[in-house]
């Protein structure tokens, strides 16, 4: 038996039907995408930690797979972004949503211990953005929220 590396997950790749509107959307949520690049087929960043995102456009992937065709019905793929605290979580969707972005869940306290809220990027794919919880009021300082979901 040959011995092989693990493989290593490098980049997540999202297929997008508007290149200009898709970067618009995740600059507004930090990602360092480069200048000019919304008129290219394919786009790609690395992202902290060395994990590359990249974008295609709908065209690009039907050029090596003829068979593709725009997913239908209900989410099937999601990032998710971390943020700073439970007020983060709140201003950035309301930032995103008075942008003319669609929420598709308003901000609240989850049961498994974080602040959560989602909206929709402009291919309709849910981008859930979390914080850990405020630790409830009389809860010892420093007490931990579960992990996310």
């Amino acid at each position: 038996m040959t011995s092989r590396t693990t493989p290593r997950l490098d980049m997540i790749g999202l297929v997008v039907s508007d290149m200009a509107a898709s970067l618009a959307f995740y600059r507004r949520l930090g990602l360092d995408l480069p200048a000019g690049a919304e008129a290219q087929p394919h786009v790609e960043a690395v992202l902290p930690g060395g994990l590359r995102i990249g974008f295609d456009t709908e065209d690009v992937v039907r050029s090596f797979d003829p068979s593709w065709t725009r997913p239908t019905g209900g989410v099937r793929r999601e990032l998710a972004f971390l943020c700073g605290s439970p007020a983060e979580v709140d201003a950035v969707y309301a930032e995103l949503t008075d942008a003319g972005y669609e929420g598709h869940l308003e901000p609240w306290d989850a049961f498994w211990g974080q602040r959560y809220a989602a909206v929709l990027d402009p291919d309709g794919c849910a981008v859930s953005l979390f914080a850990a919880a405020e630790p409830p009021a009389g809860s010892p300082a420093g007490a931990a929220a579960p992990s996310g979901a």
